[in-house]
């Protein structure tokens, strides 16, 4: 497998970059430092025209499957027809359809970032494309990025995922995808009739597979190697990426995989999702086998009373669980890099005092039935010995993510360990917000931007460690990309994950390995839980 271009010339150039992102020079997203003319690449369904910014192409709003309302609604994706002249690509595409919560609530303006730029359509099947240079042969490393929001919302249009930091840094290509979402991407209606419906909760998956094909038939166009692909994703978009691992229609089409945040274990099951979708067709009037009706009434019909979605064991689409009880053999081959944050699970909490006595409360409250009270008062003294600055939201936060997401982490390392056929990489990110959300502390999506080398100031506060930390976060998952292995001159050397050493990078303003951390903590939630 080609492994992206690490000549001695090529590790200078990374390393002037970090230095440039580093001090500030490149700028942060939406403000455009130098603009130069477009510049037109030719695609498999024609020629598209982006623009040149700070010297990296963009393309935005590059259509890899046809407009999914309609007939297509509830569909596998159709192909794109063929187009004549050059397709302007110059402008964000459209988000795919979904909630808008009406309620600037800090954390919607924390994550949200113009999360809707485009505006929404179900022609919504479209890439968003940066890249050093065009046509050059030049092999670069792609990364292709699934964005989060749960299985519901969110868009490659995203501002904390823009690509032209990690492009420049790190002369790289970087990849965003808009797909379905919601009802639209995951309704189970197989039991609605039709065997055309039988793969229709998975829709939103297949959208993914085909954004894939369409980078393995065209990225050489944009100077990428489409042998060398990195599939990444925080969140839902980390579940997304796990799912992806196990179906063999995306077999070949990514070579590594970066999951923020969004380890994922289990999938649906064709039950509840049957009957969230009788929920919805009856809500809104529509008989059940009247698919013409079901396709034809707005979008924003399907959206209002939708209830949760996400993909579907059936079989065949997704044949397995991502991660449960073993990892897949059919990605075993596949490195991985697996992240979790300090805090990451505080958004979800209500802040309820700093008294001992209310935490106390609270954590007994965390406990199984039939675990014993005194076991919550031994983890509140080694959670108040461990993190003695610590208020007592961001210790809930701390101890709500050990139990949850950083517990579904290691048990996924660990898992992918046990197949002994690729490397997988565990990291903490511990900086926490400088900007909007800072009173959340290291909370889930901290590290989202970071990763891409983007020193947004929703995230860092644009401070110098901040910025700092975006160099070295992003410099690892442009080595990891690379080749495989996150180790870069910007940072400590990072071992492999293995459960006896149990190595963590945490990434704070003393950036290091810890192995093992807080290994008491740990255990006692795997006593505890273990039931």
């Amino acid at each position: 497998m080609t492994t992206g271009n690490n000549s001695a010339g090529s590790r200078r150039d990374f390393l002037r970059n970090a230095s440039l992102v580093t001090t500030g020079i490149v700028a942060a997203p939406g403000i455009v430092l130098a603009q130069g003319a477009a510049d037109v690449a030719e695609t498999t369904n024609g020629r598209v025209r982006g623009v040149i910014i700070d010297g990296i192409r963009w393309f935005r709003g590059i259509p890899y499957g046809a407009d999914t309302s309609g007939r297509n609604r509830f569909m596998p994706p159709q192909k794109v027809a063929a187009w004549s002249g050059v397709r302007d690509c110059t402008d964000w595409g459209h988000v795919a359809p979904q909630r808008i919560n009406p309620d600037p609530s800090a954390y919607t303006r924390y994550v949200g970032w113009n999360n809707y730029r485009g505006g929404m359509s179900e022609d919504c099947l479209q890439v968003n494309v940066w890249t050093p240079a065009l046509r050059d042969n030049g092999n670069r490393a792609v990364l292709f990025i699934i964005h989060g929001g749960g299985f519901t919302s969110g868009s490659g249009n995203l501002e904390a995922l823009e690509g032209q930091h990690l492009a420049k840094l790190a002369n790289m290509v970087v990849v965003t995808v808009t797909h379905r979402l919601g009802a639209l991407g995951y309704l189970d209606l197989s039991a609605f009739g039709g065997a055309d419906l039988a793969g229709s909760a998975n829709v939103g998956l297949l959208d993914l597979v085909q954004a894939l094909q369409w980078v393995r038939d065209n990225i050489s166009t944009f100077g990428g190697d489409p042998d060398n692909v990195t599939i990444t994703g925080q969140s839902g978009g980390g579940g997304k990426c796990c799912h992806l691992m196990v179906m063999p229609s995306a077999r070949g089409l990514f070579h590594k995989v970066a999951i923020q945040s969004g380890s994922t274990l289990t999938t649906g099951r064709h039950e509840q999702a049957q009957r969230s979708a009788e929920e919805l067709w009856t809500s809104v009037g529509v008989t059940k086998g009247d698919l013409a009706r079901l396709q034809s009434i707005p979008f924003e019909a399907i959206t209002a009373n939708q209830a949760n979605a996400g993909p579907v064991l059936d079989g065949e689409i997704v044949p397995r669980d991502p991660f449960e009880p073993d990892a897949p053999a059919i990605s075993a081959d596949i490195p991985m890099i697996i992240g979790t944050t300090l805090e990451d699970w505080g958004f979800t909490l209500i802040d309820t005092g700093d008294d001992d006595a209310s935490i106390k409360a609270w954590f007994r409250g965390q406990l199984p039935e039939g675990a014993s009270p005194t076991q919550a008062d031994e983890l509140f003294t080694l959670y108040r010995e461990a993190y003695p600055q610590k208020n007592g939201f961001l210790l809930r936060a701390i101890a709500s993510t050990d139990a949850r997401v950083r517990r579904n982490a290691v048990t996924q390392a660990e898992r992918k360990f046990a197949q002994r056929a690729a490397a997988v990489y565990m990291y903490r990110w511990d900086w926490p917000a400088h900007g909007e959300g800072a009173h959340w502390g290291a909370s889930h999506g901290t590290d989202l931007s970071p990763a891409f080398a983007n020193p947004t100031t929703r995230m860092t506060g644009n401070t110098p460690g901040g910025r700092s930390l975006a160099v070295q976060i992003g410099s690892a998952f442009a080595a990891f990309a690379m080749k495989g292995d996150p180790g870069n001159p910007t940072m400590p050397a990072w071992s492999a994950y293995n459960p006896s050493q149990r190595a963590v990078m945490v990434f704070d303003a003393n950036t290091r390995q810890v192995d093992d951390p807080l290994s008491e903590i740990r255990q006692m939630w795997d006593e505890i839980l273990a039931a």
